[in-house]
């Protein structure tokens, strides 16, 4: 045994401040192993072969030839693949996909829907079956387009109710001195992140174990087991590292894959998606047809809101892209109607992206709002401030904290907007027009609830163990603060293990939710095991270990408004002869919460404004009518801002701890994309005169639109 000693007040204090990354080390030196590079001995691998067919049925597969390649082990499909169980709520809280309920019925929904999986030796020899295996099919008509007027267009529910309304829209927009009534659009995007989907899945025991990239273990864990009829206990999800997740790292039809896979071959299987399956099987956000409608008096003050959204789904899963709801949080009016609608359709079903809803929603209502105060004569930042709510617009409940006037104020000082002239098209360096542009950003600060185990060892170190989720987010180095923090210790005397189901239940890495709820948790822990290690406790060789669960605390929060909000501001320049478009700096000013590592909130923060430049001038993923597939679903074919892309972007916040919360945080990964399209148009139209409202603002539409404003001042 050894003598607890913690060393405690003069350590106080490491929230806040900058810390590299604990894993850093072992990533950049290969030591770090992601989920398709861990070995295992008898490794099979399995190659998904997907439909060529938007819509139809299988008529037959060739296996019988493949079955005879070398190398190959089994061809799975909707023959002979495993019965499994989609009639249940997944942990989430919604029906689970059926795409990755796999092999359970001949029907194919749309391009790429997976028909087959074939498992060999080795990957090489399982891609060279998959691809020689033929599907005929019986081919149906197929509809793969979104349209403002599509028949098949539904109010729909989905994370936020569908329909919000108050007051006399039509009344108000009759009263105001100056309305806004404009069409917005946005195209289907991709996650691209770096590291494929990948997964491993082995019985040990008589229990399954899935080796995987992922946004939540606790959350893969639930979702297979109730698929397999499994008892939660009897299935263990790791995954350690991940390259990047963005929203589509929960389940998909890889793991399954290689669960029936592991499951008829008695084996370890391992299921990696290719870049190109991604585009099919990974998600992605929808595009959107967004309508918004603004009345305000002379000085600019809204009387009458209106934004209704049409996103797609899938014919087999119901997925909303909430695009309505940022203006429920944002902006208030006597008369306040907002609505978000579908069109299922024969694509793959879409989900979650980073800032699902306010990414597109604020790249309408933002620019809608810049729109209006051009027609005012108001400053674009004034004529927001003026518009500042007292509370929820929609809830009507008070705000935990709203410091969006003070990003406002403290962005414009640092960008130097006072001395911006209000006129477009006047500014010029050389062959490019200069202009600048702001939007706000909001994004919804929550907590779920997390259990945490920490342990005083016998070392004179601590353990904490948390089913939390590092993205490449910096999680765990944050938790290794927060760990510090609650223990009054150094940070170097605390290891923080993730990613193991077999840790207890923890929220998903979603929502901006994962760090703040982990830290809950983990400061609920360390707390109650700091104050049992009193000066000369003796630790036991197994240690002390004290285990939290915040689901009573976080049940007890108070209803409030809870969001961290955002001021961006954007210079660019357009060179009309050849539709370039260049953003030569951005500032983003942020609320959000007690940062608990600067380092790693900075990048978080920069990087979503990165996305924000990639979503406003590159980001675009294409379908082709005829065939219902994306033309080049690579990332040669989807373009995303690279470094030439990027010029001087910097990222900064405000004092703005949360009160309810025991660190003060409330999240920083999704409100860095929230506003950066919109402030980046904003800055297009004033640098040229002509507003873009579809995005994204391609070196084409600058063409047209410079040719069609020379042609109506010519006439």
């Amino acid at each position: 045994m050894t003598t607890a000693t913690t060393g405690r007040t003069a350590l106080r204090g490491v929230v806040g401040t900058a810390h590299t990354r604990v894993e850093g080390r072992d990533k950049v030196t290969g030591a770090a192993r992601y989920a398709g590079e861990i070995p295992f001995a008898g490794l099979a691998h399995g190659w998904l072969a997907l439909s060529t067919v938007a819509r139809g049925r299988i008529r037959s597969l060739g296996t019988e030839s493949v079955l005879g390649m070398p190398g190959v082990l089994a061809v799975l499909h909707h023959g002979n693949a495993p019965r499994v169980d989609t009639h249940y709520i997944g942990a989430l809280g919604f029906p689970p996909d059926p795409t990755a309920a796999l092999f359970q019925q001949d029907r194919v929904h749309h391009v790429g829907w997976p028909v087959a999986l074939v498992v060999a030796e080795t990957p090489e020899q399982a891609r060279e079956a998959a691809e020689a295996l033929v599907v005929e099919y019986d081919v149906e008509p197929h509809d793969t387009r979104l349209t403002a007027g599509h028949p098949g267009a539904h109010p729909a529910d989905g994370v936020l109710p569908a329909v919000t309304g108050k007051g006399d829209l039509t009344a108000g927009l009759a009263a105001s001195a100056v309305v806004v009534d404009e069409e917005y659009t946005t195209p289907e995007e991709h996650h691209s992140m770096m590291e494929p989907h990948a997964a491993t899945a082995l019985w040990d025991g008589g229990r399954l174990e899935v080796v995987d990239s992922n946004q939540g273990t606790t959350w893969v864990q639930s979702e297979l087991a109730k698929m397999f009829s499994l008892d939660e206990s009897a299935v263990r999800v790791r995954s350690e590292h991940i390259g990047g997740g963005f929203g589509s790292k929960g389940l998909r039809a890889h793991q399954v894959a290689a669960v029936m896979a592991a499951t008829e071959l008695q084996r370890p299987v391992r299921v990696v998606m290719t870049r190109r399956q991604m585009f099919s099987l990974a998600g992605y956000r929808s595009p959107t047809t967004q309508r918004v409608r603004l009345g305000a008096d002379a000085d600019g003050r809204l009387r009458a809101l209106e934004h209704r959204a049409l996103s797609q789904t899938s014919t087999v899963h119901e997925f909303v892209e909430p695009s309505a709801g940022v203006a429920r949080v944002m902006y208030d009016a006597g008369a306040h109607h907002t609505a978000n609608h579908v069109v299922p359709l024969d694509v793959p079903s879409p989900t979650f992206m980073r800032a699902p809803g306010e990414a597109p929603g604020s790249f309408a209502i933002e620019s809608a709002l810049d729109e209006l105060a051009e027609r005012c004569g108001i400053d674009p930042v004034e004529l927001r401030l003026r518009n500042e709510p007292a509370a929820g617009p929609v809830s009507g409940l008070p705000f935990s904290s709203r410091n969006l006037d003070a990003c406002f104020r403290e962005g414009a000082r640092r960008f130097g907007w006072a001395g911006r002239d209000p006129r477009p098209g006047t500014r010029r360096d050389g062959r490019w027009l200069l202009g600048t542009g702001t939007a706000a950003a909001s994004f919804h600060a929550g907590a779920g609830p997390s259990t945490a185990a920490v342990t005083a060892e016998a070392d004179g170190g601590f353990t904490v163990r948390i089913s939390a989720a590092d993205l490449g987010t910096g999680a765990r180095t944050a938790l290794t603060l927060v760990a510090a923090d609650a223990l009054e210790v150094a940070p170097d005397r605390v290891r923080v293990r993730i990613g193991d189901s077999d840790f207890g239940p923890a929220t998903i890495a979603g929502g901006s939710m994962g760090t703040r709820s982990w830290a809950w948790a983990v400061t609920e822990a360390g707390r109650e095991l700091r104050e049992r290690l009193a000066p000369g406790t003796a630790i036991p060789p197994e240690g002390i270990t004290v285990r939290s669960d915040t689901t009573a605390l976080v049940g007890a929060l108070a209803q409030k408004e809870r969001h961290s909000f955002g001021a961006q501001f954007a210079e660019v320049a357009v060179d009309t002869a050849t539709g370039e478009v260049r953003v030569r700096r951005m500032l983003g000013i942020f609320a959000a919460g007690r940062i608990v590592n600067p380092l790693t909130a900075r990048n978080q923060l920069v990087g979503g404004m990165v996305w924000g430049i990639s979503m406003a001038l590159h980001e675009e993923a294409v379908r082709d009518r005829a065939s219902g597939g994306l033309y080049a679903p690579d990332l040669a074919g989807y373009h995303v801002a690279t470094n030439a892309d990027v010029g001087d972007i910097r990222a900064d916040w405000v004092d703005d701890p949360d009160p309810d919360d025991p660190v003060g945080i409330k999240g920083v990964g999704e409100i860095g994309i929230v506003g950066a399209a919109a402030a980046v148009a904003n800055a297009v139209a004033h640098a040229t005169g002509v507003r873009h409202r579809h995005l994204p603002i391609r070196p084409d539409r600058v063409l047209s639109a410079a040719a069609a404003r020379t042609g109506a001042a010519g006439a």
